[in-house]
């Protein structure tokens, strides 16, 4: 028992492992003659305590494993912070560059039950006559859902990653165009970089949260020429924004076209109009940002957080009428030869939307392989303080396979009375 128990509390709170079948070896190795010599540790998995090697699922959705999220909501906020005051190999300098914390919604498709608010913050009623509360689940369904255009806002989700990246081409022309620029020489004198990530409105459309910055020709490391500011980027985001667009399919002799909603909302970072009057500083946006990598289609609209096999499973599953009819009409369209390309069906739980949750630019700030591989490298070095062996002198060979997932009851029922053994609660870095 006290072995299982430290076993599972090696997992930080994890609360579905990936469960491995195999075994390690570590051999010494005569660094003079490169022989190799005796075992100094085997590892086989049907002899610890579970019977497997329990491993972090690393799942970034709350709804999956709460702790497993925490950890990628913390490497998000590094992420983020180190492209906006600097740390994790980027320069502080980046601090001082022209920046914008920038929000991306998608088109209308159909009138939806809101909660609009007066010039003094009061609540006015929606158009269907009620003053909604902030939890009510009305918000974000239709008020018709016969005439709502469920095609087009799965459509739209499917599209807007390509949406983006052609944004952020279209951002780029514009911001040398106001400079007096080529796009060509544009790239002699500065770069733009981003860092954004998604997230769903109540009604189950897609839109992106984005940190924009604008550098010198070789990113954070260099300065940004003197006719970079904040203004000038904020008008090229809505020229870029306004002018961007995205040919879709055409199902039955309607053409799809995607643009970006009209609400388009750029605030300078460090200015006094974020959060009811709070300065929007590094750390607001990062938290901001942070806090939606964690979440998907399933927090905003009750969908599912997993893939369906079969539309039939919608029959016996606790979810909305409008993510319901949402879902059917992602699997619906996957059907169709000309979209197979969109893998609807595959994406169907996150009614349409394909893309990655958080992405950025080259140049904006660390990665987040960076941040895992430092932790790993921290808990090598913790492990071997603990050890008299030298990595220099060992030869490590290893086998594993997959054997499942998740923990049986017992399992469960002990990990729930753990704490997180040292090391592994999910250090944002190393």
């Amino acid at each position: 028992m006290p072995a299982l128990l430290r076993q599972l509390s090696g997992l930080g709170g994890c609360t579905h492992p990936i469960r491995l079948d195999g075994h390690r070896t570590e051999y010494d190795v005569n660094t003079r003659t490169g022989e190799i010599g005796s075992v100094l540790h085997h590892l086989d998995s049907a002899a610890l305590p579970a019977g497997h090697l329990l491993v972090r699922c690393n799942n970034r959705r709350t709804t999956r494993c709460a702790a497993c999220a925490e950890v990628y909501r913390r490497d998000t906020f590094h992420l983020i912070t180190s492209g906006l005051r600097g740390g994790k190999g980027v320069p502080e300098r980046v601090a001082a560059h022209p920046r914008v914390f920038a929000t991306f919604t998608a088109p209308g498709f159909g009138p939806v039950h809101n909660r609009p608010t007066g010039a003094a913050g009061s609540v006015r009623p929606c158009r269907c006559g009620t003053r909604h509360d902030q939890d009510d689940p009305a918000l974000g369904t239709p008020l018709d859902p016969e005439t709502y255009d469920y095609e087009a806002a799965i459509l739209w989700n499917a599209h807007a990653g390509p949406l983006w990246r052609r944004f952020s081409t279209y951002l780029r022309r514009e911001v040398a165009k106001r400079a007096g620029l080529t796009q060509r020489t544009f790239r002699e004198y500065a770069r733009v970089s981003f860092a954004k990530v998604a997230e769903y409105q109540k009604r189950g459309a897609v839109h992106f949260h984005a940190v924009i910055r604008i550098d010198g020709p070789e990113g954070g490391d260099t300065p940004p020429p003197a006719w970079a500011t904040a203004e000038l980027l904020t008008d090229a985001i809505h020229a870029a924004a306004t002018a961007v667009r995205v040919d879709g399919p055409v199902i039955e002799g309607r053409s799809h076209v995607f643009t970006f909603g009209r609400q388009l909302d750029v605030r300078t970072i460090r200015s006094a109009d974020f959060d009811g009057g709070q300065e929007l500083t590094e750390r607001a946006v990062a938290a901001y940002i942070a806090k939606y990598a964690t979440k998907g289609a399933e927090t905003a609209t009750g969908a599912l957080d997993r893939p369906l096999k079969f539309v039939a499973e919608l029959a016996q599953l606790d979810i909305t009428d409008h993510a319901r009819r949402l879902i059917r009409t992602a699997w619906a369209l996957g059907a169709r030869k000309d979209l197979e390309h969109l893998r609807l069906r595959a994406w169907a739980h996150m009614l349409g939307f394909r893309g990655h949750f958080s992405t950025k630019s080259r140049r904006y700030s660390t990665t987040l392989g960076a941040l895992r591989d430092a932790r790993a490298a921290w808990r090598r070095a913790q492990a071997a303080s603990d050890s008299r062996t030298e990595p220099d002198t060992t030869l490590v060979l290893a086998h594993w396979v997959y054997a499942g997932t998740g923990l049986t009851d017992a399992e469960a029922w002990l990990a729930e009375t753990l704490e997180p053994a040292p090391g592994t609660e999910g250090e944002p870095t190393a």
